[in-house]
C-alpha cells in the first residue's frame, strides 16, 4: 500500500501538486510530452526555483493558442480533450472526476448547472495539463490513499472577473468545506480551485497516524511568502494498516439551557469548518431531571483548541472535557460517475477482508431529488441502478 502525505502549510494549487508529484515520480520529461499526447496547443517548461533555501522545480504550462475563448471552457469541451488524449483509461477517469468536482463547486456558487459552468479563471491548456498531469502521476505512483495536515488558505481578497472576492474564493471555500483549514499569518491567496478540487478527489484522512517516509517532493508556487511557498508531498508507508490514528480527541460538553434549533445546520457546519472529523448530539437527562444534550466531537490534536473555542463561543456551555481516542479507519476512496443527471459522487471503503461497499454522497442525492422531483429513497435507488449498470458494462 502506497500512501500520499500532504502538507499544505503554504496552501496548494494545481501547479504545486503537479510539480511535487513530478519530483516524487521523476517524471518531468513525461509531463513535458503531455500537451502533444492531449492535442493541446501548449508547452510545459521546468524552472528551477529556490524557496527560502528549498531547491525545487516548478512545472509551468504556457498556452500557445493566443485564443481568448480558451479561457472560457466548459466541462463537455474538457472531457472531449481528455477522451481523445493518448493516455490510459485510468488517467482519463481520474481527470474527468476531478473536473466534475471542480465544475460542481462552480455551479453551486454561481447557481448554474454543471454543464453550463465556464471556468473563467483558468485557461483550458493550464487546467487540463495540471489536472490530467496529476491524474497521470497518481496512477504512475499507484497511490491508494492519502493523509493531510490542516490547510493554510491565506486571507484578504482576490481580484477576479466577477470583482474582488474574499479569500478563499467562493468555489475554493465550497471545495474545502468539511476540511480543517486556517488562515495563516500573511494575506494572499494560498489555495486555488484547481488545487482544492484535486485534494477533494483524493479525499484525504486528516487524522494522521505514524508514517514512514520513503520519498519527499516539493511543489513550488510562483508567489513568495514569509514561509516557503511550497506544497510538500511525501510517499509514506504504514507498517500495519490497522494501526489507530494517533493524536485524536473526543471533546464533550453538556448543554441544557439552549434552544435546540441553535444546534441545527448552521452550528453543525461550523463544527466541520473548525476541524471536527465527526460529531453527535445525544439527548440526556441531567441533575434535577433537566433535559439536555451531550455534544461529542471527534477532532485532531491540531484543531483541538480551535474546536474548543468554537463550542464555548457558540453555545451556552461554561466548560467542556476532552480525552484521547484511538481509531481504526478503513481504506477509503471517492469516485465520480457521469450520468444524464450530472456527476454522481460516491464514497467507497474496503473492509479488512477486501470486500468493497459504497455509498452515494448525500449532496448528490439531494440535488437530483430536487431536480427530478423524486423522494430521496427513489433518487438513491435510481442512481445506484445507473452505477451498477455502468459497472456491468465495463
Amino acid at each position: 500500500m502506497t500512501s500520499l502525505y500532504i502538507e499544505p502549510f503554504s496552501g496548494l494549487a494545481g501547479d504545486m501538486f503537479l510539480s511535487a508529484l513530478c519530483e516524487l515520480s521523476d517524471a518531468h520529461e513525461e509531463i513535458t510530452a503531455l500537451p502533444k499526447a492531449l492535442g493541446v496547443n501548449a508547452k510545459v517548461i521546468i524552472n528551477e526555483l529556490n524557496k527560502n533555501g528549498i531547491a525545487c522545480k516548478h512545472t509551468k504550462v504556457i498556452d500557445l493558442s493566443n485564443n481568448e475563448a480558451s479561457s472560457h471552457t466548459n466541462l463537455s469541451t474538457i472531457n472531449a480533450i481528455i477522451d481523445d488524449g493518448e493516455i490510459s483509461d485510468a488517467c482519463k477517469q481520474t481527470a474527468k472526476a476531478i473536473f466534475a468536482i471542480l465544475c460542481a463547486a462552480e455551479a453551486k456558487v454561481h447557481n448554474s448547472s454543471v454543464e453550463h459552468v465556464h471556468l473563467h479563471e483558468l485557461s483550458a491548456a493550464d487546467s487540463v495539463i495540471d489536472i490530467v498531469g496529476c491524474a497521470y502521476l497518481l496512477d504512475k505512483l499507484a497511490i491508494t490513499n492519502s493523509y493531510c495536515e490542516p490547510i493554510c488558505t491565506g486571507y484578504g481578497s482576490v481580484s477576479t472577473q466577477h470583482g474582488d472576492l474574499p479569500i478563499p474564493a467562493p468555489a475554493t471555500a465550497e471545495l474545502l468545506s468539511g476540511m480543517p483549514v486556517y488562515k495563516g499569518e500573511q494575506p494572499g491567496e494560498r489555495v486555488t480551485p484547481t488545487g482544492a478540487a484535486i485534494l477533494k478527489y483524493l479525499d484525504p484522512i486528516f487524522s494522521v497516524p505514524l508514517l514512514k517516509t520513503t520519498r519527499i517532493g516539493y511543489g513550488p508556487g510562483e508567489q513568495d511568502f514569509a514561509i516557503a511557498n511550497v506544497l510538500r508531498l511525501s510517499l509514506v508507508n504504514i507498517e500495519d494498516a490497522k494501526l489507530p490514528a494517533l493524536e485524536t480527541y473526543i471533546v464533550e460538553t453538556n448543554i441544557d439551557d439552549m434552544p435546540a434549533e441553535y444546534l441545527g445546520d448552521s452550528f453543525q457546519r461550523g463544527l466541520l469548518e473548525n476541524g471536527a472529523l465527526d460529531y453527535t448530539l445525544t439527548p440526556t437527562l441531567m441533575k434535577k431531571g433537566r433535559p439536555a444534550y451531550v455534544l461529542s466531537v471527534l477532532v485532531n490534536a491540531t484543531t483541538l483548541a480551535e474546536i474548543s473555542d468554537f463550542i464555548l463561543e457558540q453555545t451556552t456551555s461554561i466548560g467542556l472535557r476532552y480525552y484521547p481516542a484511538n481509531r481504526v479507519v478503513l481504506e477509503r476512496a471517492t469516485m465520480t460517475h457521469n450520468s444524464e443527471y450530472g456527476p454522481i459522487t460516491i464514497k467507497s471503503v474496503t473492509t479488512p477482508s477486501g470486500k468493497k461497499r459504497y455509498k452515494i454522497e448525500q449532496e448528490t442525492i439531494a440535488r437530483v431529488s430536487r431536480e427530478q422531483k423524486l423522494s430521496l429513497q427513489e433518487t438513491n435507488d435510481l442512481l445506484r441502478n445507473i452505477i451498477e449498470k455502468q459497472q456491468t458494462e465495463t
